[in-house]
């Protein structure tokens, strides 16, 4: 049996559940050792009557080509969730693939970062992702847009982007999360530091980094910006002004703690609409991936996401 998701409007807690057509997008990049997992999640799903397929991407990209495809798709064929098994960055893909549709998101956590498992609160078991996938009621969800590409829980530039561009893929695979430690410390004392101007709703500001953010948390379970939430259709902009190595490490020991929010070199501003530049082009990050470049426009969707939520 088909849902569908009246968004904006309808009681969100009243979707049909019965019998979900769910395609898993699996990124193999996350870790084969991880498809253990994944298998005790399909096999759970389907115990439950769940009809499942699973596709494994092959390249960059192609997780939204299949989610444009899903959309397209209608009849015997049509499917109620698209669940990403991988990390934040194949969900971005997901999401931008996902545009005019009812088609619902969901989330089978197993990559390096799984920040919107973390926002949403998802627990890790197989088990409870299953039930989640197939009986979980289904919510909209606001994203944001930066030059033209969609984001679900963050955009940044400056030395946040610095960050993200250094880390690739093999040291990833090698050292899962402790590669963005590894390489913020390297930056640290390497990076240039360049300021860049952000208006926010018309007002400017000077900062060296700047973080958009669509939810509360950052890196994983780290609240940074704590008034946000995935539904307020507000973009949460945090400005971190300082420079060095010492700044570098109080802001992270301040985000571990989840005080980012108590130093006075740290800023917050909330709007609609988010223009940063600077001198030069920066690179920006968008869920963990590096998207584009400075300067970046950035707004809310207009269009909700349809997200499976936990109970």
């Amino acid at each position: 049996m088909t849902f569908t998701v009246p968004i904006p409007h309808g009681d969100p807690a009243s979707y049909a559940t019965t019998h979900r057509r769910i395609l898993v997008v699996f990124n193999p990049t996350a870790g084969r050792r991880r498809r253990p997992r994944l298998d005790a999640v399909v096999a759970a799903l389907r115990a439950r009557g769940c009809i499942v397929t699973v596709m494994e991407t092959m390249a960059p990209g192609h997780a939204s080509d299949i989610a444009r495809a899903v959309t397209q798709t209608t009849g015997d064929q049509a499917m109620d969730v698209i669940a990403v098994a991988g990390g934040d960055g194949t969900i971005n893909e997901v999401v931008n693939g996902l545009v005019g549709t009812t088609v619902a998101l969901g989330v089978i956590p197993l990559g390096t970062a799984n920040v919107l498992a973390d926002e949403i609160g998802l627990p890790r078991a197989p088990k409870d992702v299953a039930r989640i996938l197939a009986e979980g009621p289904v919510r909209p969800i606001r994203v944001g847009i930066a030059n033209g590409r969609r984001f679900v829980m963050m955009a940044g530039a400056g030395f946040d982007a610095s960050v993200v561009d250094s880390v690739s893929l093999s040291l990833k695979r090698r050292l899962g999360p402790l590669a963005y430690v590894w390489q913020t410390l390297k930056r640290a004392f390497t990076d240039t530091y360049a300021a860049c101007e952000v208006m926010v709703d018309g007002v400017p500001y000077r900062t060296v980094s700047a973080v958009v953010c669509n939810g509360r948390h950052y890196g994983g379970p780290f609240v940074a910006a704590r008034s946000a939430t995935l539904t307020d259709g507000l973009l949460h902009v945090i400005l971190l002004q300082g420079r060095g190595w010492l700044s570098v490490a109080r802001y992270g020991l301040a985000l571990l703690m989840g005080r980012l929010d108590r130093l006075s070199d740290v800023r917050f501003v909330s709007g609609r609409h988010v223009v940063v530049s600077s001198g030069g082009h920066l690179p920006v990050q968008a869920d963990g991936d590096i998207i584009t470049t400075l300067p970046a426009d950035v707004t809310v969707d207009p269009a909700p996401v349809a997200l499976v939520w936990p109970r």
